[in-house]
């Protein structure tokens, strides 16, 4: 029987073969492996995923019954294989899903994440860190998406950037605003830029590699703790998907601003990649501005005013 990460290769490309993604997914059984193969264990055994899925402690529930869901479809793949790796039960870490309520980030601690970056090591990688939370703070764009993108995929000339595999493999332009565009523009041309040939990508590592979403992920934790942006909750977070939800939260907000509320959001599901516009009302949700837009035009309207 070959060792896990082997099989786990195996699985991973058998379902990206079918259509799904599974980054995500090859991140979270990637540590699963690494910590069964520590014990020395060459089959999923249920006590191993449970004590893996289950780390750290205190975490919660939506958490470790995501983690353990993931372990269990893959010892399903793997028991057809080995006929010995047991399949956490079903009922096992049972939670129901629930969507963490979002940062909304002020203009303020952008700009505070923004400078922040200056104490990482190295220009480039300061410098790229400052782009990357600039666009997608100034386009509303997923993580992926933005890492994702190549140079090619930016057209200064016409202010544009395409992202061409976004979720559910649709691609789309967004129009940029000239300073997001000059950003860009000065970032491609800096002299510390990494030459590698043959590289097409666009946020550029200090490697010359594309950035990765596991390394994006702690700096990003260590520029929040830097500038002492804490939860404002157990359930709201600052993560760095949430700059997508400022995004969606100050469009519609300026919208209601200029009374015409909803002119926008049409426009806003597509720029966002939204496969309709039910998906964009959930951004919009928990921001207590728009909220209280929406409530003083219902006064007004009741009051016969608008």
């Amino acid at each position: 029987m070959n060792n896990l990460r082997d099989v786990l290769s195996d699985y991973l490309t058998m379902r990206r073969a079918l259509g799904y993604k599974m980054d995500k997914t090859e991140r979270l059984l990637g540590q699963f492996t690494a910590f069964a193969e520590e014990r020395g264990e060459t089959h999923v055994r249920t006590e191993t995923a449970l004590a893996w899925a289950t780390k750290p402690a205190g975490a919660a529930a939506i958490w470790t019954s995501r983690r353990l869901a993931e372990v269990r479809l893959f010892a399903r793949h793997l028991r057809t294989l080995d006929g010995v790796s047991e399949v956490p039960p079903g009922d096992l870490l049972p939670a129901r899903g629930r969507r963490a309520t979002p940062y909304l980030y002020t203009p303020q601690e952008i700009a505070e994440l923004m400078r922040a970056t200056t104490i990482l090591r190295e220009s480039h990688v300061q410098v790229t860190y400052r782009t990357l939370i600039g666009l997608l703070a100034a386009t509303g764009m997923r993580v992926g998406e933005a890492i994702g993108l190549d140079r090619d995929d930016f057209d200064a000339a016409h202010g544009m950037v395409t992202i061409r595999h976004g979720k559910f493999g649709k691609s789309r332009a967004l129009p940029l605003h000239p300073t997001t565009v000059a950003a860009l523009d000065d970032y491609l041309r800096r002299d510390d830029r990494p030459r590698y040939a043959g590289q097409p990508t666009l946020l550029i590592s200090s490697t010359g590699k594309r950035l990765c979403y596991t390394a994006v992920q702690p700096i990003f934790q260590k520029l929040l703790r830097h500038c002492g942006i804490a939860p404002r909750s157990a359930t709201c977070r600052p993560r760095i998907h949430d700059l997508r939800h400022s995004f969606a939260v100050t469009t519609i907000v300026d919208d209601y601003r200029s009374g015409d509320p909803g002119s926008r959001l049409a426009i806003l599901s597509t720029y966002l990649g939204h496969a309709d516009p039910g998906g964009t009302y959930w951004y919009l949700s928990a921001a207590p501005e728009l909220l209280g837009l929406a409530g003083e035009r219902l006064e007004r309207h009741l009051g016969g005013d608008a």
